[in-house]
């Protein structure tokens, strides 16, 4: 049996068909995090909560569940709407463990720059879907005379799950999650990159969420979408949710536990900020990294990747002046910044836990998702849950 999932269906009718295709039985009602009342930092959220709040980034995913083997796929973010390679934006890495095999970070660390999307998958197939981002490239209108192109691919291992030495991602899998990309609402949980993935004990995958800042602070938008695939000792809003439901790294031995994995956290912002002061955003996500628990592995490959869609700061491939004039924001004018990237960070890892179902694939092997109800509990005993929360009164 073979199902592929490909695009922005609803979320029922994805958790339907993995249903189907995995022969699991019903399972608990998934949600996004805060629709069980957990709400992280104080800033509000864009419409859609999601990184397509960022105006002008699209999201597609490819879906690749076959037979009792196959659990991966693609994950596409696309900066804007025209040929990127063409009108390149500003971007910057962030590496908070090496333990990777991605592509493409070292020319965006040395040049500043981003010119094609970002595609996420699994470990060995990321050559493959480089070179599918090629061939898309380079067939773009404009792009006939390219003779070089800096395919940015992350990656994170989901050999616990999926066949991975089967590199069953194909080329039509990537062209598919790129033409499908669109913006609003974005499939989170087992989808695209993050079907076979696991994090913090339970089923991981891919998860977004976005923050506004007040008007007085710029009003710019932070999006963010991860795909996580790491071990630690989940905590949610500071209750200890791993250590209460005996699900954390280095626990009794007869129960098997994957610290390692790796996590992709991308982030996007309109903010008008040069590429050395998207590094500095993209280290504040770090610290929701740690704050739900994770603390990178030796065999964890954790990266961030921030990039500004401000227009005015795009890098045209021909340019004709020999000097660059760009906008960029202060540095005082930065922390309102690092706290809506790490805000967005740490609900868009907890969407991703969220929104997972119970997966079994590779040899049998099942990995239960987060188990929502006994993670309420936990919460209510450390008052860690706002299911009465009012909204913020924040600076406007």
């Amino acid at each position: 049996m073979v199902f592929k999932i490909i695009g922005y269906k609803s979320i029922l009718t994805v958790i339907l068909v993995l249903l189907a295709g995995l022969n699991i039985k019903a399972q608990e009602k998934r949600g996004r995090a805060r629709d069980f009342g957990i709400f992280t930092g104080i800033l509000k959220t864009g419409y859609h909560n999601a990184i397509t709040d960022v105006k002008g980034v699209t999201v597609g995913h490819a879906t690749l569940i076959k037979g009792e083997s196959v659990r991966t796929g693609v994950t596409a973010i696309i900066p804007h709407g025209g040929n990127v390679f063409q009108d390149k934006v500003p971007a910057a890495v962030y590496i908070g463990n090496g333990f990777g095999k991605s592509m493409g970070l070292s020319q965006i660390s040395e040049l500043g720059s981003l010119e094609t999307p970002i595609l996420l998958t699994n470990t060995l197939n990321t050559p493959l879907v480089a070179n599918a981002l090629l061939d898309y490239v380079l067939a773009q209108p404009g792009n006939e005379n390219v003779r070089s192109v800096n395919a940015m691919v992350g990656e994170t291992n989901d050999g616990g799950l999926n066949d991975i030495r089967g590199r069953h991602v194909k080329t039509e899998d990537v062209f598919a999650a790129l033409k499908n990309a669109k913006s609003g609402t974005i499939e989170e949980g087992c989808v695209g990159a993050g079907t076979g993935t696991e994090a913090l004990g339970f089923k991981g995958g891919i998860g977004t969420a976005s923050r506004i800042l007040p008007i007085s602070k710029g009003g710019y938008t932070v999006g963010v979408l991860v795909q996580s695939n790491f071990g630690g000792v989940l905590q949610i809003n500071g209750a200890p949710v791993g250590r209460e439901l005996n699900n954390f790294y280095m626990m009794d031995k007869s129960k098997p536990y994957k610290a390692d994995g790796s996590c992709m956290i991308v982030i996007a912002t309109d903010a008008p900020l040069s590429d050395r002061n998207l590094e500095r955003l993209a280290k504040r996500s770090y610290i929701a990294f740690g704050n739900v628990g994770a603390f990178s592995s030796n065999g964890s490959g954790d990266y961030a990747i921030a990039f500004s869609t401000y227009e005015k700061n795009r890098i045209p491939y021909n340019s004709k002046d020999s000097v660059r004039h760009i906008d960029d924001l202060n540095n005082d004018d930065l922390s309102p910044l690092f706290m809506a990237v790490w805000e967005a960070t740490e609900e868009a890892l907890l969407n991703s836990l969220f929104m997972a179902i119970d997966t079994k694939g590779k040899n049998g092997r099942e990995v239960k998702a987060l188990p929502i109800q006994k993670t309420l509990e936990v919460l209510k005993k450390y008052n860690a849950l706002n299911q009465n929360m009012l909204p913020m009164a924040i600076e406007k």
